[in-house]
């Protein structure tokens, strides 16, 4: 097998066909140069932007200014309740670190002041239950035999003062207190007052009418030792609150009165024991 060598035609050039193109094409014409306008460098002219009669001209794409974006109102909003949780947050630290230094500087103080009023507690109750106990055993008082021989028993810690024997008649005064007697006289207050009166009973209850009126004293009914009589609780006087009994014995009226709340307890033991020689 033959192989023939290919040699180049020489071609002429006719009328700007390439000399060396065997197919006689045309190369396509090259742009010209154009005085004042711009152009690519690949020598082709750049692009002028075109405007319609009437409209206004528009700068190219690449001209204009994009305005700054203002800021999202959420993050100011985000802003502002973070400051007040902060603010907060610092303010019930503070009041627990002022409340901290409260405990720490002040618990010796207030643990001191707490055990005091314990162990002031604990001193009353105990001289309480002291003083109860010394009033045991009991003491035992007897009237006058003329008079009814009134008897019942009472505090052995309580002094008596027998200020009117009823020896040549009359009333009989007697008056009790614990330790010591005050001097006789109708504001002094005495655990107890007891006086025997040549007075009809009905009189001497009569006596208390207007004050149980008026709501100063009350009146029930009591017993003791099988004999009824009267009771009255409250003020008798601006100085003097507290309770009596009244009993009819014979022809006279025996009174037996406490002249302050501090011995109702004393009292209401006390009436439970009176006895009379009938």
């Amino acid at each position: 097998m033959s192989f023939a060598l290919y040699t180049p035609v020489n071609h002429k050039y006719n009328g700007g066909m390439y000399p060396n193109d065997p197919y006689g094409q045309q190369p396509a014409p090259q742009p010209q140069p154009q005085p004042g306008v711009p152009q690519t460098p690949f020598g082709q002219p750049v692009p002028q932007p075109t405007y319609a009669p009437g409209q206004p001209a528009v700068a190219p794409a690449s001209n204009f200014i994009v305005p700054p974006r203002k800021p999202s109102k959420v993050w100011l909003i985000l802003a502002i309740v973070f400051i007040v949780l902060t603010l907060a947050a610092a303010g019930v630290a503070v009041w627990a670190y002022i409340n901290y230094l409260d405990q720490k500087n002040n618990v010796d103080s207030k643990v001191s002041t707490a055990v005091t009023t314990a162990v002031k507690a604990q001193a009353d109750k105990d001289a309480a239950a002291f003083l109860e106990k010394e009033k045991q055993p009991n003491r035992q008082f007897v009237g006058p035999d003329d008079y009814g021989r009134v008897s019942f028993d009472y505090p052995k810690t309580w002094s008596v003062y027998v200020a009117q024997d009823a020896s040549r008649g009359g009333t009989y005064e007697a008056y009790f207190n614990p330790v010591l007697v005050p001097a006789v006289s109708q504001v002094q207050q005495y655990s107890l007052r007891v006086t025997i009166e040549n007075r009809d009973y009905d009189q001497s209850v009569e006596m208390y009418k207007d004050l149980v009126a008026r709501g100063s004293l009350k009146s029930t009914a009591v017993s003791a030792d099988e004999l009824s009589g009267t009771r009255f609780d409250g003020s008798f006087t601006q100085d003097i609150v507290g309770s009596a009994v009244l009993f009819k014995i014979r022809d006279k009226t025996v009174t037996i009165r406490t002249d302050a709340q501090v011995f109702a307890g004393d009292f209401d033991a006390l009436i439970k024991t009176i006895t009379f020689n009938k």
